[in-house]
């Protein structure tokens, strides 16, 4: 990938990664021919109905450092994608956030019915586990190996869902800072913290350069959120493309809510510059990463 320099061309680098990744995911989500048919179409409404794509996008950005294969990258790309996707078809239910509107297009739950949402949601996820495990995605049985169980812990009850689960009881207790930061770490950060350190796993990387990538994205993963929170409390539905307002109705503690507007703004700005001092130790390949990080927080979906 060629340096990035400026949103527009990371925006189109961002495109670029979406079709890469969908090319993986085509085949491999060929609707079959029996009554299953159903839930491979809702599957497949749910991966295809636009998006950043930027945790497959920190993937190939992190694997790059490392001189990984970029056919082995989009595997693992593409499976974090299906792990993302699934989330938010769950997150979406009437049981969790109870959301009509995803992407701009309706929920997979409107567009279809909640058993099949809850059933595409479901295979999503184990469709992960199985592109990785394939020995397609690398020739290293130790390095699938450490993939899967990367991906299961940031996905599980120690990472994104254990971090929806405190997001759901969050109307019921008064959240500080600490506590709301610990819950973006999980609910959001664990997925793309997952994404960044793919690539190191992949490319044998020494514990100190992989230390890096963890602060990276870790810092990172706060700014996407903080940036979410201040989209949620200033955007419009029509920019964003699902329900806006949500968490001030609901009575959850953001770092928004806590901190204001302004100083949630400055937060996000330092978490930025943060996660870009963590790449200091990397040459211009990692010109992707510091871009991102700036995207992060300047986009309007």
């Amino acid at each position: 990938m060629p340096a990035i320099h400026h949103n527009g061309a990371l925006e189109a680098a961002l495109k670029a990664t979406s079709s890469a990744v969908e090319r993986i995911l085509t085949p491999i989500l060929h609707k079959p021919s029996g009554l299953e048919a159903r839930v491979v179409e809702a599957m497949h409404y749910a991966v295809f109905s636009g998006g950043k794509r930027l945790r497959p996008f920190l993937v190939l950005a992190s694997s790059e450092l490392f001189d990984v294969d970029r056919k082995r990258a989009l595997r693992v790309a593409a499976a974090i994608e299906c792990v993302h996707c699934y989330s938010l078809v769950h997150d979406d239910l009437p049981a969790m956030d109870d959301d009509d509107l995803r992407r701009g297009k309706p929920t997979v739950h409107i567009k279809y019915d909640e058993a099949t949402a809850i059933l595409a949601g479901d295979a999503l996820l184990t469709l992960a586990f199985e592109i990785l495990s394939a020995p397609e995605t690398h020739d290293d049985p130790n390095v699938r190996l450490e993939l899967v169980s990367a991906l299961a812990k940031a996905s599980g009850y120690q990472g994104m869902v254990g971090g929806q689960m405190i997001d759901l009881m969050a109307a019921d207790y008064e959240l500080d800072q600490a506590a709301v930061c610990r819950l973006q770490q999980m609910k959001t950060g664990a997925l793309i913290s997952f994404s960044v350190e793919a690539g190191a796993i992949m490319g044998h990387a020494s514990t100190s350069a992989r230390a890096s990538l963890q602060g990276y994205a870790r810092d990172l993963g706060l700014a996407f959120q903080v940036a979410d929170d201040l989209l949620d409390a200033e955007g419009s539905i029509e920019a964003t493309g699902k329900a806006v307002g949500k968490d001030a109705a609901a009575g959850k503690a953001t770092l928004v809510s806590i901190m204001g507007l302004e100083r949630a703004k400055q937060q996000a700005n330092m978490l930025t510059d943060q996660a870009i001092d963590h790449l200091s130790g990397f040459d211009d390949r990692a010109s992707l990463l510091r871009a991102v990080a700036h995207f992060a927080i300047n986009r309007h979906t």
